[in-house]
């Protein structure tokens, strides 16, 4: 019985470090991009099939807006009056001048046919343009806006692991004093010099 709890508690001690160790890197993996200077951007949509997929992850890092250019992706807010109230990832098809010197822009997707129906100006002095993307990583940070999702993932790993340390801890509690008392040694033979 000693030996069934002995790897019982072995394995849930293995578990509980490889649980460990992919939160850890997990996290990492979340704050790492944003202490690089990156920004992070999940795509939702399908527009920029072929260059990168709907569940990607877009990180993206602050340009100035006199350093955009033609052919450069970037991820902006369309004009309040196209009627698009999400975050748009397209491409920049052409930087025209406009009133006051500041610059025009209109962007296309790369799936779509037509460039978008909007044209506008950035007012921030820099802007977020697509440097590298993870196919797929996206759909995590998608699911994990569901609430459900974000307690089956979160919530139940970290109530096995209360329960795991609870467990132990009755084991603990309720231990016989002499299971803590190392095994005395049993002298052996004596020799002695003749």
């Amino acid at each position: 019985m000693k030996h069934v709890t002995r790897t019982a508690g072995r394995l849930g001690s293995l578990l509980t470090t490889l649980l460990l160790v992919a939160i850890t890197a997990a996290s990492v993996a979340y704050i790492a991009p944003g202490l690089l200077g990156y920004e992070r951007y999940v795509i939702t949509g399908g527009s920029m099939s072929g260059t990168f997929e709907k569940g990607s992850i877009a990180f993206e890092k602050p340009v100035p807006v006199d350093d955009l250019a033609v052919g450069d992706v970037i991820t902006y807010l369309p004009p309040a009056d196209s009627g698009v109230t999400n975050l748009v990832t397209h491409r920049i098809l052409t930087i025209e001048p406009g009133e006051n010197g500041a610059r025009v822009y209109t962007t296309q997707g790369d799936a779509n046919a037509d460039p978008d129906p909007w044209e506008f100006s950035l007012v921030s002095g820099t802007q977020p343009v697509v440097e590298q993307t993870v196919p797929y990583a996206g759909y995590v940070f998608m699911a994990l806006a569901d609430r459900e999702t974000r307690i089956g993932v979160i919530g139940v790993p970290a109530a096995l692991i209360a329960l795991f340390a609870m467990v132990e801890l009755t084991r603990a509690l309720f231990a016989k004093p002499e299971d803590d008392q190392p095994t005395a040694a049993v002298p052996g033979p004596v020799a002695t010099a003749v």
